[in-house]
């Protein structure tokens, strides 16, 4: 495997000297000369004294390279974030270079989306837009120059040559290969062209394109910082385009130049990428480029291990955010797809991923992305976050839904309290909120699971109850909070001579309406500051303590006796 701090290395073999007096032949003769140039077995080896300008040896520096075409994917933040942290740990640089040369699909929206979406998540770059650097500019829209500057010396030097056919011809090549069952490369009908006519497709003004010379037999070897060797047939490639005959870049070229230009060290990209690096490989020795360590990180997948996609739901780091998650929570659940530390520890701060990150130890399978785990991770990141900090969190996200009328004080830090145990995202709040604020009781007393509580003289316990209220009794008690309700309820409960289950399961149900829930005594002080306060918006609908008793007040209880009393339905045998 290579090293990750020297000078990296690539097996090809190939290419000759750009200084060789071959170059200054004819078209015809420099092709011939060219091919004899090559041998069989190819070897690259990086060249200490580069071309482009470093800052010292050795510095690692590598590079987050999106296309604003769309939204962040999160396999993309997550080739983002092993960059980031190899960098961060290695004590190098972190670029970021906007790849905008798919001029009708990239718009100035999905860069700011991108760029903001990183941010979120705690990714900032150390070179690229919005920071500047000594290798910009940082978009290929704006590096035009320096592309043909490269493709014509590749032109002067033989490596490249004009390609004059048209569309047209280039299928045909495609559909002869196809019965013949070879691979749809170009047949080289320009490779070998003479001067003259060249010269005249030229003065036709016939529109070209620059194609690549690739030896036709021996193969490339790349040491693969993730995968280890990896291998290619040339004879698989064909000539491939570098500039388009509009005087557009082609990817493969783009990347190469902007990487040897920059200094990248170190090309940490997704497994889709991996085919690319054979194209790159050759330009970069054709252009004298010491070549970059390159380690190519597997693909998320869905839990059917298919490639995860839009049907499976939320793929971008956009999305997630907009439904409640925590940035440290998905950073940390990236981190996890693919990479671990060796140990059972399942959560790191983005200071300690840098401390144990290793690209040694990222995984050549592909990662299951499981929503189901990253919902339970958020809601661990969420609980432990300071006390102050959920409740701003939550209660900013009550008033801007409309449940409430405030974002902060009392009912906020105690309700927070009494509903975080169940919180994994922070729009579910709404629904706790609403269960709690809730009052089905009439659906649940006509559940079966409510027959042992009416059965055990619940309609005594409420009238019991009732008296309390119209005294005034439990008003006062509930007054005083948390301890004014723990004083009443024993007494209420030795007056009625009950306690335990007995005592707090029709309490219950009688005040909350509901046979299950959070502690009822945080819950009933929350209803009493909520029906006393006005925090909760009138039109939530709130059932306040005394609409409550109103409705017991009202109930018939006979009705819920003879249903109770009621046998069950007999079961129709299957026939």
């Amino acid at each position: 495997m290579a090293t990750m701090l020297g000078t990296p290395w690539i097996r090809i073999k190939v290419v000759p000297d750009l200084h060789s007096p071959i170059f200054r032949q004819s078209s015809l003769s420099l092709h011939r000369s060219f091919r004899r140039h090559f041998r069989r077995d190819f070897s690259i080896s990086a060249s200490s004294d580069s071309p482009f300008p470093r800052k010292n040896d050795g510095e690692i520096r590598v590079r987050f390279a999106p296309s604003p075409t769309g939204n962040l994917h999160v396999g993309g933040a997550r080739t983002a974030l092993f960059n980031y942290l190899f960098a961060r740990s290695k004590g190098g640089k972190f670029v970021l270079r906007i790849e905008d040369t798919d001029l009708e699909r990239s718009t100035k929206e999905s860069e700011e989306a991108l760029l903001r979406d990183l941010t979120w998540l705690g990714l900032n770059w150390d070179e690229g837009p919005g920071v500047g650097g000594d290798y910009g500019p940082y978009r290929q829209s704006e590096r035009n120059s320096l592309y043909k500057q490269y493709a014509n010396k590749l032109l002067d030097s033989g490596y490249v040559y004009r390609c004059f056919c048209s569309n047209e011809e280039l299928e045909k090549m495609k559909e002869t290969a196809k019965l013949k069952g070879l691979p749809p490369v170009y047949n080289g009908k320009w490779a070998t062209a003479s001067d003259v006519d060249v010269k005249e497709e030229l003065e036709k003004g016939s529109p070209f394109t620059y194609r690549f010379r690739v030896p036709k037999d021996g193969s490339l070897k790349i040491d693969d910082l993730i995968r280890g060797e990896v291998r290619w047939n040339l004879d698989t490639l064909g000539d491939f385009v570098i500039m388009r005959s509009n005087g557009q870049p082609v990817y493969n070229f783009c990347v190469t130049v902007d990487d040897a230009t920059m200094a990248i060290s170190h090309v940490i990209r997704a497994e889709e990428h991996l085919p690319n690096t054979l194209r790159q490989a050759l330009i970069y020795k054709a252009l004298g480029f010491p070549m970059p360590n390159f380690a190519h990180v597997s693909l998320i997948l869905a839990p059917d291990r298919s490639k995860l996609s839009k049907r499976h739901g939320a793929t971008s780091v956009g999305q997630f955010r907009e439904m409640g998650y925590l940035p440290q929570a998905l950073v940390n659940f990236l981190s996890l797809l693919g990479w671990g530390d060796g140990t059972e520890n399942e959560f790191y701060t983005i200071e300690q991923l840098v401390e144990k990150f290793t690209i040694e130890r990222v995984n050549k399978s592909g990662a299951i992305f499981d929503t189901t785990k990253l919902r339970w991770m958020n809601g661990q990141y969420l609980r432990a976050l300071p006390s102050d900090e959920l409740n701003k969190v939550v209660g900013e996200h009550w008033k801007s839904s409309g449940i409430l009328n405030e974002s902060e004080g009392l009912f906020i830090e105690e309700a927070v309290a009494l509903l975080k145990d169940g919180l994994e995202l922070v729009p579910e709040s709404d629904k706790l909120l609403s269960n709690l604020l809730s009052y089905p009781l009439s659906e649940t007393l006509a559940s079966s699971e409510a027959k042992p509580v009416l059965e055990d003289g619940l309609s005594d316990v409420a009238s019991s109850l009732l008296a309390a209220h119209d005294s005034g009794e439990l008003s006062a008690a509930l007054q005083e909070g948390h301890s004014g309700w723990k004083k009443w309820v024993k007494g209420f409960g030795n007056s009625l001579k009950r306690k335990g289950k007995a005592l707090f399961m029709p309490l219950r149900v009688l005040l909350t309406g509901k046979l299950h829930g959070p502690d009822m005594g945080a819950s009933i002080v929350l209803l009493h500051q909520a029906g006393t306060t006005g925090i909760v918006n009138p039109q939530f609908g709130l059932i306040t303590l005394d609409e409550r008793f109103k409705m017991l007040r009202e109930l018939d209880w006979e009705s819920f006796k003879a249903d109770s009393s009621a046998p069950e339905p007999a079961t129709t045998a299957a026939l």
